[in-house]
């Protein structure tokens, strides 16, 4: 077990995603009063520790001390809650309550996809949780299902919204630049992918695409590549497939829509999809399904979304009271009286100017196109765990280095210098197309060949007679015939039986003659007949 900080222990791993890894934890004494939840020796809990360059980026160490407030105080019955942050050396991490259940995604891939009213009832309640987050001015801007926990409740399905606040500690000025978005490209909003400011609409749109997912099983915009992703949330609108009821379908393409301004707040959000749920059931009253058909009058746009702060906001400068006495925030700056010996110190230098560019030399950009850093921050911090291709042995790095056996080949005297370049490694480098060779770990193709097998002997005799082995086979089955009649005649009763005293062989011969005799008379009969 790893200790985190002085009051938790690590036990074991949950899971993996692109911010960190989620651990289940021990905590071993009562936390203290910055903790929200202080908890009790030996309680279970979910410890996020968040990825090492988060944690050696000063910008997401200090905007993880000045959101500890926000995320502390965020409180609902289906938002995971977060009891304590750790700041420990280069160790970043959030302590959760555990939630004991699958994610969202990995439901739908077992179970398959929703009824329309148990998805209205399921979103709802995430959309309850974005409208208390909104409330206090948090915008979760990564919302999909592998974020969303489910837990089996006495009421049925209890979804849990996670991950709040990792995208704000992600999106710092250290780690993202203009143009870049927070999200995973299936669930962005058109606005994250263009890099225009985003409000909490951006969530709204994440609901909608994970409304669509629980009723059809994949999300509505899906591509070989994720700017083909991206280029189809900015131009496409989603098809109504043909298990969705038109209802529900109303809030799906109202949450889809490509201007923020014209999408449902959360809260009107959630209570459109309880009036969807009520009317499309099988015991829905005449009124109840004529809400629901008029469910496009209740998702009303937010007046005052919460917006999204800048990568680049920060929080003002204050000035820290003097343990000295009284302090003048208006007061001129004073200069500090140089402490050491005269000349000890390096006096200030001008940096050297800049020659001037020349008018004809060709314009640079000032800095990588938009669609470039869209694609840098979806594959490094946001895109799912992909499973990774076979890699040919040739390109793997670290199995090149590996000594190759040689076969049939004198062992080479080891090289005096140890550390420097050996043309010899020339041998690793893969070999040219033209030149195909076999795999470096598997076996030599020069194997040894198996000996000629020995052709099968046969008598010495070069004569065959056709039909050689069926006349032995009727003499002997004519022996045997014999032997066991002479037996049958010698060792039972079938003499007495027959009333006669000749012996076996004499026996055979009178039977013999008579049926010899008694063809020769059928075939003088039937000459005569002629």
């Amino acid at each position: 077990m790893r200790p985190v900080g002085s009051k938790y222990l690590l036990e074991e791993p949950l899971g993996r995603g692109a911010t960190g890894t989620v651990w289940r934890a021990r905590q071993r004494e009562t936390a203290g009063s910055e903790a929200a939840v202080p908890g009790q020796p030996g309680e279970t809990v979910a410890i996020k520790v968040l990825k090492e360059e988060l944690a050696n980026d000063a910008d997401v160490v200090m905007r993880f001390l000045r959101e500890r407030s926000v995320l502390l105080r965020l409180t609902h019955p289906n938002i995971v809650r977060t009891r304590d942050l750790v700041v420990e050396g280069d160790l970043l991490a959030l302590v959760m309550d555990l939630v004991d259940g699958p994610d969202l995604h990995r439901y739908i891939r077992d179970n398959g996809p929703m009824t329309p009213v148990a998805a209205a009832l399921l979103t709802a309640q995430i959309a309850d949780a974005l409208a208390a987050s909104h409330a206090d001015g948090v915008v979760h801007r990564d919302l999909k299902p592998a974020n969303v926990l489910v837990r089996d409740t006495a009421e049925g399905m209890h979804p849990m919204l996670t991950d709040f606040g990792i995208a704000r500690l992600a999106d710092s000025p250290g780690l993202t630049r203009t143009h870049e978005f927070v999200g995973t490209p299936a669930y962005v909003a058109p606005e994250s992918a263009e890099g225009r400011p985003q409000t909490s609409a951006v969530d709204i749109y994440g609901a909608g695409i994970l409304l669509y997912e629980l009723v059809t099983g994949r999300p509505p915009f899906a591509g070989g590549t994720a700017l083909e992703v991206l280029q189809r949330h900015l131009s496409e609108e989603p098809r109504r497939p043909g298990s969705v009821p038109e209802p529900l379908w109303t809030v799906i393409e109202r949450c889809l829509r490509k201007n923020p301004d014209e999408r449902p707040s959360a809260e009107n959000l959630a209570r459109g999809l309880r009036a969807v749920a009520e009317g499309v059931g099988v015991h829905a009253t005449p009124a109840q399904i004529a809400a629901a058909a008029g469910v496009g009058a209740l998702l009303a746009p937010d007046p005052s979304p919460a917006p999204v702060p800048a990568a680049a906001d920060a929080d003002p400068t204050q000035v820290l009271p003097s343990n000295a006495g009284s302090h003048d925030p208006g007061a001129a700056t004073n200069v500090m009286p140089h402490t050491g010996p005269a000349g000890a110190g390096d006096a200030t230098s001008v940096m050297p100017p800049v020659p001037p560019r020349p008018d004809d030399a060709p314009q640079q950009p000032d800095g990588p196109h938009p669609w470039q850093n869209q694609m840098r921050a979806a594959r490094d911090r946001n895109e799912q765990t992909q499973v990774q291709q076979y890699l040919d042995p040739n390109q793997d790095p670290l199995r090149r280095r590996r000594p190759q056996r040689q076969v049939n080949q004198p062992q080479q005297p080891p090289p005096q210098q140890q550390y420097a370049p050996q043309p010899q490694q020339q041998r690793y480098a893969p070999p040219p197309p033209q030149q195909p060779q076999p795999q470096r770990y598997a076996p030599p193709p020069q194997q040894q060949q198996r000996p000629p097998r020995e052709p099968r002997r046969r008598s010495s005799n070069p004569m065959r007679i056709p039909g050689l082995g069926c006349l032995k086979g009727c003499l002997f089955s004519l022996i045997i015939v014999f032997v066991a009649g002479w037996l049958i005649w010698e060792l039972s009763p079938l003499q007495e039986w027959l009333d006669t005293s000749k012996g076996y062989w004499e026996q055979l011969t009178d039977w013999t003659s008579n049926v010899t005799g008694w063809i020769s008379d059928l075939g003088g009969d039937s000459g005569g007949a002629s």
